[in-house]
Parts: C-alpha cells; sequence; structure tokens
C-alpha cells in the first residue's frame, strides 16, 4: 500500500528529479526492485557500507517515513525477486526512489573510491590483465559474488564469470550514478531496464 507521508520541501525537490508518467505494473515494479538490490549490493561490496550507513543516509534525506529502521530496510531488500524467500514486503513507486536517493546519497559519499576502481579496471582492461589481479577490485568481485550467492536463490546460481561480469557493469554504473545528476540517471535506468526489450530506449 503506498504510503500517504506527505514529503518535506527537500525530498519533493528530489522528487521531481524522478519523473514517472505512468505507473509500473508488477512485473515492472520486479524489475526495478531488483536492479535496486543489485546496485546497493554492488556499493556494500566495494564500499563496505552496513545497514547503519544505509539508514543514516536514510535520515540525512528526511526518508525515515519510508526506510525507518534495519527491518523496515531488510523487508525493503527482499522484496527483489532475485532474493531467498522474497515477496515478504511489498515496495511502492516512493519506497523505490527512496532507495534511489539513498543509493546516489552514499555513492556521491564513496565517489573517490569509485573512482579509483573504475580507473584501475580500465588500466587492467588496456593492459590485458584480469581485475582479480589488483587487491582492490580482486576483493569487490570476491565480496560481491560471496553476498550474491549467500542471499539469491539457489536455483538461480550464477557462474563465477557472469556474476563478475554484472559486478563490473554495476561498479562501472556506480560511477554515474555518484555524479551530480545520479538521481536522474538511475532513475531513468531502471525504468528503462523495466520495459520490455523491444520498448527499451536503447
Amino acid at each position: 500500500m503506498p504510503s500517504t507521508v506527505k514529503p518535506s520541501t527537500d525530498e519533493s525537490s528530489a522528487w521531481a528529479e524522478l519523473p514517472l508518467t505512468q505507473q509500473p505494473n508488477p512485473e515492472q515494479l520486479d524489475n526495478i526492485k531488483a536492479q535496486l538490490d543489485l546496485v546497493l549490493l554492488a556499493l556494500e561490496a566495494l564500499a563496505q557500507i552496513s545497514s547503519e550507513a544505509v539508514l543514516q543516509a536514510a535520515a540525512d534525506l528526511n526518508l525515515t517515513h519510508l526506510v525507518a529502521d534495519r527491518v523496515a530496510l531488510w523487508r525493503l531488500r527482499q522484496s527483489s525477486p532475485l532474493r531467498r524467500g522474497q515477496g515478504r514486503k511489498r515496495m511502492d513507486v516512493e519506497e523505490a526512489r527512496a532507495l534511489v536517493l539513498i543509493i546516489c546519497h552514499l555513492a556521491k559519499q564513496h565517489q573517490e573510491l569509485i573512482r579509483r576502481a573504475v580507473a584501475l579496471l580500465e588500466q587492467l582492461t588496456e593492459q590485458q590483465r584480469e581485475p582479480y589481479q589488483v587487491a582492490l577490485l580482486g576483493d569487490y568481485l570476491d565480496n560481491f559474488s560471496n553476498a550474491y550467492q549467500e542471499r539469491m536463490e539457489a536455483d538461480l546460481a550464477t557462474p563465477t564469470d557472469q556474476l563478475s561480469h554484472l559486478a563490473l557493469k554495476l561498479l562501472i554504473d556506480l560511477l554515474f550514478y555518484s555524479a551530480p545528476t545520479g538521481n536522474r540517471r538511475l532513475w531513468m535506468a531502471l525504468l528503462d531496464r523495466s520495459l520490455p526489450s523491444s520498448s527499451r530506449s536503447e
């Protein structure tokens, strides 16, 4: 059930960066929930972000009426269709927007680390070396893979090379989401990726 709490003035301004021409259908919302969870998983794997840091970001952004505590955050994360035991909590559009703002807020806080990781990835790619050969990227890939395999459905097991590809793509995405226009970039990417492939703008 959508939240009835009215956003603050600052939040309304941020909401304006996250346009919505029509309500996503259930399948689109499932895709949005899955993508949000994966982006946050990547950020956690790189910057060792804790639940407390996520909740502090919610407080900084005046979003505690949508993400109030660890239980509320856990339920939102569990709403991803990729998660083990998912389906315990539905995520509405306002909650999805709140997570977009929180993720980008945290990405901006760790922008220097994200930039360093992406620069290393570009350097290694040019040298035709594997990301695992550098500690920062190796630790990130291990953290992401371990967290994914621990939290996601067992019957959706993904080969290690595919997980690495996903993790590195998300790392590059995080660089864009840490920019001043990150909120809008992430939101528009979520909406675009939630559409059927024939309808995407890509």
